[in-house]
């Protein structure tokens, strides 16, 4: 009978406050004594959530995979001598790719704006080098990689800040190089070059390097989210009581969010929770409380783990490395899947086997919402490997026009002054006059040009560079 009761009792509720925002059907609610009770059991976000698709995300991650696959040629060409490779030699080293035989030509082929196959002109056989284009996308990467050296100097301290003992394996930061923005050598050019910020050290008992922060600055612990609520407090005029501890959300299409569902993540927003650059050691986490407040910490530990890197996004694998040295949750796919208005998980990019996370409030429309310089240098090349092959071909057209017309110019030079030499034969075209000096024939001067040929020669010059 009191099943009975609650049921109507809460179907008239939600039917008399349905047309009320989430917030006044929330109040409604935790006012009523019988029902907050019932309701007030738990302020986590449900659990086992149908993950929802995102196609923009997935996309990303489609051409990714496809960069991924032509930066291992690139390297592959570039340790090669001359920069430059037989295609029977290539076909052979792309095995450890996972390539079959043939497979690696055919792959070049769909890249005409990275790769170029050609002929050697003594040996008759097809070689591949990179195009100019792909050349200078490395060398802006490289040069965007090391104009944001300092900014990865403040990343890396950060990210030792959110370790609960100010050190991590060198092991898991050199797997998560590259989304830092952390160069190859990073243990020479930054560990060992800022002494005064890091201090490298190897463990007696796992005989593993280790790096450790030497003193915290409290001016880093400031996260990225704390700003993200300043600016949505500033520009939106939200109540503070209700920004204070929540966090962005952006749903995906297509995600059904129900009542309970809304009222439980309106509960969750108000959770207070510890900063991740806090030291939680000093708590009892026995309690309810401090297993709630754990439980957000999490969710702002990973998102400013996101907001550290160079695209917003890292594998869920290579988050797992830093699990236990910031407190994370064993079932790291589970977890962030109740909070798919906040991450995104997308597995496309690599036959499913990794999971790549990214920080929806910093995406629109697939690309970043605050570009940086190295994120633009890496798309560059993305642009590259999506551009019409057809493209290439007019490209190459236009060149071998150029260079036609080029060599044209340089043969109609050296006629033109060859001419021009012939026409000035002093022996045989100038007569003595009647007073003995030495005039020019009337059929000579009739021919020869007196011009002033400077003019001629500067404009060819001009023309010359214009072509190169």
């Amino acid at each position: 009978m009191k099943k009975i009761v609650f049921s109507t009792f809460a179907t008239s509720l939600l039917k008399s406050e349905s047309r009320q925002p989430s917030n006044s059907i929330a109040f409604t609610l935790l006012r009523n004594p019988f029902f907050s009770r019932w309701f007030s059991q738990s302020t986590s976000i449900p659990k086992n959530l149908k993950r929802v698709r995102d196609h923009g995300y997935d996309n990303y991650m489609e051409v990714e995979k496809k960069t991924r696959k032509v930066l291992k040629f690139q390297d592959l060409i570039l340790s090669q001598r001359n920069q430059t490779v037989p295609i029977s030699r290539l076909d052979v080293l792309a095995r450890r790719f996972g390539f079959k035989q043939h497979e690696a030509g055919a792959f070049l082929l769909k890249f005409p704006h990275v790769f170029e196959v050609y002929e050697h002109p003594v040996q008759r056989i097809l070689y591949c080098r990179l195009t100019r284009k792909a050349l200078l996308q490395i060398q802006q990467e490289k040069e965007a990689l090391d104009a944001q050296i300092p900014d990865a100097v403040v990343r890396l301290r950060k990210l030792l800040l959110m370790s609960n003992t100010g050190r991590l394996r060198l092991e898991h930061v050199r797997i998560a190089r590259s989304a830092f923005g952390l160069p190859e050598d990073f243990e020479y050019s930054v560990i060992l070059k800022y002494p005064e910020f890091f201090r490298l050290f190897d463990a007696k008992a796992t005989r593993n390097k280790y790096i450790e922060i030497v003193e915290r600055d409290p001016s880093l612990t400031v996260c990225a989210i704390e700003m993200a609520r300043e600016r949505e407090y500033r520009e939106k005029g939200i109540d503070a009581e209700d920004v204070r501890f929540s966090f962005i959300i952006n749903f995906p299409p297509g995600f059904k969010i129900g009542k309970y569902y809304r009222i439980a993540v309106w509960k969750w927003q108000r959770v207070p929770y510890w900063s991740p650059y806090e030291d939680v050691s000093r708590y009892d986490l026995r309690s309810l409380e401090a297993q709630k407040r754990m439980e957000k910490r999490a969710v702002a530990v990973i998102h400013e783990l996101l907001s550290l890197t160079i695209e917003k996004k890292i594998t869920l694998e290579r988050i797992a490395h830093f699990r236990m040295a910031m407190n994370l949750p064993k079932k790291l796919k589970d977890f962030l899947l109740q909070h798919q208005g906040i991450f995104y998980i997308s597995t496309r990019g690599n036959h499913g086997k990794l999971h790549t996370v990214f920080l929806r409030e910093a995406y629109k429309k697939g690309e970043l919402i605050e570009p940086n310089d190295l994120y633009l240098a890496r798309r560059k090349l993305a642009d590259l490997v999506l551009s019409s092959p057809r493209k290439a071909n007019v490209d190459k057209e236009l060149v071998s026009y150029g260079r036609d017309d080029h060599d044209e110019m340089r043969r109609f030079r050296r006629d033109h002054i060859e001419n021009k030499m012939m026409k000035f034969d002093v022996q045989e075209n100038f007569v003595l006059d009647a007073e003995g000096d030495e005039q020019p024939d009337s059929d000579a001067a009739s021919e020869a040009d007196f011009t002033d040929d400077s003019d001629d020669g500067e404009a060819i010059n001009d023309e010359e560079e214009v072509i190169h």
